[in-house]
């Protein structure tokens, strides 16, 4: 499978862009356990723009993590046709427009997914992105903004007329959010569709490598990119069979990462929601108390403190905490 000069072999898996989640540190070790694609947070055009610091900080790339892409979203032609020039400054693989975000601040003011109500809009921004910049550049989106506007089958006929060299799929519409499950059925179907040369990603309710080989198997996609499932999960993408202690190493090292290169009060808080969300502590008794502890530290060594009470006895930390805590709460 390529997009563009970018070679990934067979049945790559990529790491989706996510706000607040694919920080470099993340993206770093999703891409050493086998994400064979990793893309920058999404980065909003009229900032960028503007010159943000915030937003230029999202720029930053490394050649460790490479194929990189950067996402950028907006609802003005001019500023994303910019914001792509800017990029690729940066030196990415690949640009990537986002026209499948579903949150209100985006969407509700015609950016990301909210361009599905604005087709021609949706076309001329990716027409003049694509005669920009020299970069491949590629889309994601949804299946359409409701059940009634199903419109993705010629939607990625359109797109590729464009010039994109790579169509990114979420198999929801914009008004399911995250709700119910994927539907991978349209997917399949532009796939299918013999005028579509461009490769199809899937995306949508993939938890696993077992799941991305059986939409492989059972839609033909060309690639599948993992979104929330990597939350505290960045060895999603390697099929070697990692012990309680490794995958507590690796959350360790995420947040070593993220207080370096933050500082330690912002660092903790960015590394919560993958402490938050990690499949590792499901299923240890009375865990609830340690789940708070945990969330509440406000230092790394408290942190890193019972990250290793964990790993020397799970069960123990669960009862050790379950006091203290509960009489904090009540």
């Amino acid at each position: 499978m390529r997009i563009g000069p970018i070679e990934f072999g067979q049945r790559p898996v990529f790491l989706a862009p996510m706000e607040d989640v694919t920080d470099i540190g993340f993206r770093l070790l999703c891409k050493r356990y086998g994400a064979a694609m990793v893309y920058t947070e999404f980065v909003s055009a009229e900032a960028l723009v503007r010159d943000v610091k915030s937003t230029v900080s999202k720029l930053t790339i490394s050649d460790e993590e490479r194929p990189v892409g950067i996402q950028i979203y907006g609802r003005d032609t001019d500023a994303m046709v910019e914001a792509a020039r800017i990029v690729e400054q940066a030196g990415p693989d690949l640009i990537d427009l986002n026209f499948g975000c579903p949150v209100k601040k985006v969407a509700g003011k015609g950016a990301g997914a909210g361009m599905l109500q604005n087709i021609p809009k949706m076309l001329d921004i990716t027409r003049r992105v694509v005669d920009a910049v020299r970069l491949p550049v590629t889309v994601k989106t949804r299946l359409g903004w409701n059940h009634e506007q199903l419109i993705i089958t010629e939607l990625a006929e359109q797109l590729q007329d464009c010039g994109i060299q790579a169509l990114t799929i979420h198999g929801r519409t914009r008004s399911q959010m995250y709700t119910g499950e994927a539907d991978w059925t349209l997917i399949g179907e532009v796939k299918r569709n013999p005028r579509i040369t461009i490769p199809i990603i899937g995306n949508g309710d993939i938890h696993s490598l077992d799941e991305a080989d059986q939409a492989f198997e059972t839609y033909g996609v060309d690639a599948v990119m993992i979104g929330r499932a990597t939350f505290g999960c960045p060895w999603i993408f390697s099929r070697e069979n990692l012990t309680f202690s490794d995958k507590l190493d690796i959350l360790e090292e995420l947040l070593r990462i993220n207080v370096e290169r933050i500082d330690e009060q912002r660092g903790i808080i960015h590394t919560r929601r993958h402490l938050a969300a990690t499949p590792i502590f499901k299923g240890i008794p009375n865990f609830r108390p340690t789940r708070i502890a945990m969330l509440r530290a406000t230092r790394m060594d408290e942190l890193l403190g019972i990250l290793e009470a964990l790993r020397s006895d799970p069960s123990f930390i669960g009862c050790a905490l379950r006091r203290s805590v509960l009489e904090e709460i009540e």
